[in-house]
């Protein structure tokens, strides 16, 4: 008989904490002591004052109080190696010296004009980033988040076509404002009122779960998937239902844009069949429609390959969405496009209260900074090579492991019942997500069913870190075999 869920947990972990703690990697920060609101009081302030819709992410809830590169402490010191960076924001690290530093050095000199004004921060920043970009992406509106720059970009395309109907794809997220309602395609966070018109949703071409498979580019491939040496055969297949969506559905030489992440984030680091989105691209311009890459998970280097995830398509975009790793957990975004697009935009004023001011584009400067000095690119592209190599060894093992899958830093385990494609439950993922927890290393998850663990940690882990998290995977997925 399985023993009751709390007292398997408690005797798990008790288990095996101290065993585990020898082999954790050495940091030899030493966080500083926690003197704030205890947890009884914490949690009074929660139900009295935060919206109850914000749920905590574990059973016994994290109480973070400091962060250094790849490590969080909690208000008891504890560490927990960080695979999950703030929900892929922490790109270079939590407080990193370098870019804690030019805050500091910004905040005692300016903290905020705005855009009617000229401060040569912004000036630098934006030629620093623009240098970062192919082709004739080289105008940089600076904004303060990922649905932000997700809004502007459809005002962007709206402004620049002429058109109004935009096409993003199945189970995808790009932002949660009312406008942006129509345009994410997740459930979960499609509020039960009318979305704005104007936007369909394409099949998603899903290796996976997609009902023709799929080859993709990744180390992991679904099981009996094809191998195809260039584009993969099914990708004509998927671009055939995108062009059924637009010769049936969307009102002939309406489309505005495709909308597309080049590896879907909140869904669990679904990778498309090769060659989908350049044929997407070619697809949508043919219907005069623009095409938008959002990256704001995928960008700065994640990926491992290039330093965008577009590159790794083979694409061009029209427009580019960033946020999240931009700023390394600081509030900043951006929208990058050509000069022939923004100049659409002087049919109506636009100004911008916070993005890009001073604090902003010192923190994204230095950023941009760190990644180069610091090889984070290449950081992900070797550690990334492992850690995906040490997940495909654990699938073997686990039968619970459906599908490995991503690229450089960007990965998904999506967990399902053993010998089936069935979502493992959501109490299931919580359990095992917990005893990680509780073991320290903290995971993230998402996907349709909420199901997969999301591992996006920051660029800067090193493959004792790999080692030392798929030892605490190794033990909670054998522990939940056992018992379930």
């Amino acid at each position: 008989m399985v023993k009751s869920g709390a007292l398997q947990l408690f005797n798990f972990i008790s288990r095996r904490r101290s065993t585990l703690a020898a082999s954790i990697p050495k940091c030899d920060f030493i966080p500083k002591e926690y003197n704030g609101p205890v947890i009884g009081k914490l949690n009074k302030l929660k139900a009295e004052n935060m919206p109850v819709v914000m749920n905590d992410f574990y059973k016994k809830p994290l109480v973070l109080h400091q962060g250094r590169m790849q490590w969080l402490f909690d208000h008891e010191g504890k560490r927990y190696l960080d695979l999950f960076a703030g929900i892929v924001t922490v790109s270079v690290g939590h407080c990193h010296p370098k870019v804690t530093a030019a805050l500091h050095e910004q905040i005692d000199t300016l903290w905020h004009t705005t855009s009617i004004y000229r401060h040569p921060k912004i000036y630098e920043y934006t030629e620093q980033l623009a240098s970062k970009f192919p082709g004739d992406l080289k105008v940089v509106y600076l904004v303060n988040s990922g649905t932000e720059a997700n809004d502007l970009a459809t005002i962007l395309a709206r402004a620049y076509t002429g058109n109004y109907d935009i096409i993003s794809l199945q189970s995808c997220y790009h932002g949660n404002s009312s406008s942006l309602l129509g345009l994410t395609a997740t459930q979960a966070y499609r509020f039960p009122i009318p979305a704005p018109p104007g936007f369909y949703h394409a099949m998603l071409p899903d290796p996976y779960r997609g009902i023709w498979g799929g080859c993709r580019d990744s180390y992991s491939q679904v099981p009996g998937a094809c191998s195809c040496p260039g584009d993969c055969d099914t990708s004509d297949k998927y671009i055939h239902q995108l062009n059924e969506l637009l010769e049936n559905s969307v009102p002939r030489g309406r489309i505005a844009a495709f909308f597309a992440e080049t590896i879907q984030g909140v869904n669990g680091a679904i990778q498309f069949p090769k060659g989908y989105l350049r044929k997407a691209q070619e697809l949508v311009k043919k219907y005069g429609g623009l095409y938008v890459a959002d990256e704001v998970q995928t960008g700065f280097g994640r990926t491992g390959e290039n330093f965008w995830g577009f590159q790794n398509h083979g694409v061009q975009p029209d427009i580019v969405t960033l946020a999240k790793g931009i700023g390394n957990g600081f509030p900043l975004a951006a929208v990058v496009t050509t000069k022939e697009i923004a100049e659409a935009h002087k049919k109506a004023a636009y100004f911008n209260t916070f993005g890009g001011n001073p604090l902003a584009s010192a923190v994204g400067k230095a950023v941009l900074d760190v990644i180069e000095e610091e090889n984070v690119q290449q950081n992900s592209k070797q550690v990334g090579k492992y850690f995906i190599e040490q997940l495909m060894d654990l699938q073997k093992k686990y039968p619970v492991i459906g599908d490995v899958r991503g690229q450089g830093l960007m990965l998904g385990v999506e967990l399902v019942k053993a010998g089936t494609k069935d979502p493992l439950n959501v109490e299931g993922v919580a359990d095992i997500l917990e005893m990680a927890k509780d073991l320290g290393v903290m995971i993230g998850r998402g996907g349709r069913w909420n199901n997969v663990l999301r591992i996006k940690p920051p660029m800067c882990i090193n493959k004792g870190d790999v080692d030392f998290a798929i030892t605490v995977m190794d033990t909670v997925f054998k522990s939940y075999t056992e018992n379930h």
